[in-house]
């Protein structure tokens, strides 16, 4: 059991965009109704059909967002870092999920019950005008990657997901490696394409010096011209 000294530092760090617009009373509210959870590797954080019930925040690790398609294919959605919101969509548009969260890797999270954040949205206009923000710009977010993901060609599908894994997560101390292992299956379903073709084009890119492949280790060799075959397609 952790000690409320230290409860309230993981949430006012967690959740500091917010509890920076959050009056005293209503800190104490989010503390007392703060969650901490533990995912293993591929354990399902909520699912597609559920009824959604709280915000979410990473805290540590990292988790996918992703939608079954045709034939039990995935589709990744979204990758969400520390320290990130999320699964709060559904409850504002009162629906069920219409997909699936999951941890990557062992991964702490913290929940807020809905309830608790619509009782602040409707005394603090300062929170409401947070979530439009947030909503706004994963909508555009959105919108950009349909665009990217319909019209550009293999090479720069794949070339976008390995940017977008270097933007969101970095790199190692070395400079070089992704500091995250996902499967060919996982960069596949990030880049809508087929594992195969994945496959080829992670040889293609090593071929071509862009990159180096040591099992789930990427390295980025020469990220200019990787950006470059991200942004032409």
């Amino acid at each position: 059991m952790l000690k409320k000294s230290t409860l309230e530092k993981i949430i006012s760090e967690d959740l500091a965009a917010i509890w920076s617009i959050l009056q005293p009373d209503e800190k104490r509210l989010i503390a007392d109704n703060f969650a901490i959870h533990n995912f293993k590797k591929n354990q399902i954080i909520y699912a597609e059909k559920d009824d959604p019930t709280y915000l979410w925040t990473l805290i540590s690790g990292k988790v996918k967002l992703y939608k079954d398609g045709i034939g039990g294919r995935q589709q990744i959605l979204r990758l969400y870092r520390p320290i990130q919101y999320f699964g709060y969509r559904a409850w504002f548009a009162g629906e069920p999920y219409v997909s699936t969260a999951a941890a990557i890797e062992p991964s702490t999270l913290g929940s807020i019950p809905m309830d608790l954040v619509k009782t602040l949205i409707d005394q603090n206009r300062d929170l409401a005008w947070f979530f439009i923000h947030e909503l706004s710009k994963n909508l555009g977010g959105s919108d950009t990657k349909i665009v990217n993901m319909t019209q550009k060609h293999i090479r720069g599908r794949l070339a976008e997901a390995l940017t977008l894994l270097l933007d969101n997560y970095g790199y190692e101390s070395d400079g070089e490696t992704l500091k995250i292992y996902m499967a060919r299956e996982d960069i596949a379903n990030l880049s809508n394409m087929t594992t195969s073709n994945a496959i080829r084009t992670l040889s293609a890119f090593a071929q071509e010096r862009i990159i180096t492949v040591d099992g789930r280790r990427i390295k980025i060799v020469n990220e200019e011209a990787l950006r470059n075959i991200s942004k032409f397609g």
